[in-house]
């Protein structure tokens, strides 16, 4: 098969439908719905993202979607981000939906006052946002216009600069690993447009590559599509096609802790300026999402499946045993459904196999007498007869 025909059949939104994942309104265009099997995997992206967050010593934290006009004036997004931008009226003022988060992590950084012992301060955030996108060009969750970000935003001594943004390498590689993702690295310069001075700009870009030099990472420079207030290392993941997807980045920013007189007081007891560094790794949880769908086909690791475990019943009469097995299951944590159909087991194997559901569990006299389950793995087929321990350990080591 051709790679465009591959990637024909890996369309995440034909996948998207078959699985029953997320859809798209006329009601809301570019604003998808996620249905309960594409929640499950959301969900499960977002538990894997808070968890290895707080172990990286991240705090998270939640901003308002829409805060006045001046705030994004101050910010430089009015002027260099205007036609992507929402905005409303609210009791006479002027109110945008937020385009980026970064603004409001300022905000909760300058409601205290900040001493030198806080910093590193690593505030991370799965931030809703909205951008205007032309109607032609939205496409599934790979181009929307209502997205989640996972970002993060650290504020940080210029001392830490080099340690923190070798540490956001780290993790980058831990996630992207999680997934068997290969990934390519670019460090983005200065573009036309920019904040603040050329000097300050050459200071952030030495930054950048003298921690990418010390990592021994292969990167390449892209010049001329840094942010507008700071350079960047941009990460393209290479999915099962070999096919480049930007989703990570990382980015040093002199400016915005200037332009909104953000400061910490240091061991002399005097006011310094921290620098931030802007940071996402899955890019977005939709886009990511997308991405993921045509990565596997939508046949998804047992951690990431919609559902786990089906439990196929050949008849009424082994009905009840199969409520007992898929409550146990449940307990257990495992996302289960069943099929009571009264239909031939041969079709309900065939339709658990195209629905990607990796362990099916059939019951029949055979199960209810002995108090077993005859289990088929997806691809790999008849796995056996299990207990319900057994099958639970089974499980376990699947997930990882």
């Amino acid at each position: 098969m051709s790679i465009q025909n591959e990637a024909g059949q890996r369309n995440h939104r034909k996948i998207g439908q078959d699985l029953g994942l997320f859809m798209s309104m006329e009601q809301a265009p570019g604003m998808p719905f996620f249905l309960p099997k594409g929640m499950a995997i959301r969900n499960e992206l977002e538990y894997f993202w808070k968890k290895k967050h707080r172990l990286a010593g991240y705090q998270e934290i939640k901003t308002p979607i829409m805060m006045k006009q001046e705030l994004w004036e101050q910010s430089g997004h009015w002027d260099h981000f205007h036609d992507n931008m929402y905005f409303s009226d609210v009791d006479d003022q002027k109110y945008a939906l937020k385009p980026m988060n970064c603004p409001g992590a300022i905000l909760i950084f300058n409601s205290e006052r900040r001493s030198y012992r806080e910093l590193p301060l690593r505030f991370a955030e799965l931030g809703l946002v909205h951008r205007h996108e032309l109607s032609g060009s939205l496409n599934g969750l790979l181009r929307v216009r209502s997205f989640t970000q996972d970002d993060a935003h650290l504020f940080v001594r210029e001392d830490q600069i080099e340690e923190e943004i070798d540490k956001v390498l780290d993790l980058v590689d831990e996630f992207y690993s999680q997934f068997g993702f290969n990934y390519k690295i670019e460090l983005s310069t200065r573009p036309q447009e920019f904040m603040g001075s050329e000097e300050i700009w050459d200071m952030a870009e030495q930054a950048l590559e003298r921690v990418l030099d010390k990592k021994g990472v292969q990167y390449e420079i892209n010049p001329g599509d840094g942010a507008f207030y700071g350079p960047k290392i941009d990460f393209h993941i290479l999915d099962y096609l070999g096919r480049n997807w930007q989703c990570g980045t990382v980015q040093l920013d002199f400016l915005m802790p200037e332009k909104f007189n953000c400061s910490y007081f240091g061991e002399d007891n005097k006011p310094q300026r921290p620098i931030m560094i802007h940071r996402a790794i899955y890019g977005s949880i939709e886009r990511f999402m997308a991405i993921l769908i045509e990565h596997y086909a939508g046949d998804f690791p047992l951690w990431l499946a919609p559902v786990q475990a089906k439990i196929l019943p050949i008849a009424d009469v082994h009905a009840a045993y199969a409520e007992q097995v898929k409550s146990a299951l449940q307990s257990a944590g495992y996302r289960v459904d069943a099929d009571y159909r009264a239909e031939k087991i041969g079709l309900k194997i065939r339709e658990a196999e195209l629905e990607k559901v990796p362990y099916m569990i059939i019951i029949g006299n055979k199960e209810v007498e002995n108090g077993s389950l005859a289990i088929r793995k997806r691809k790999a087929g008849n796995a056996g007869s299990m207990d319900i321990q057994e099958l639970l350990s089974a499980l376990g080591k699947d997930v990882g």
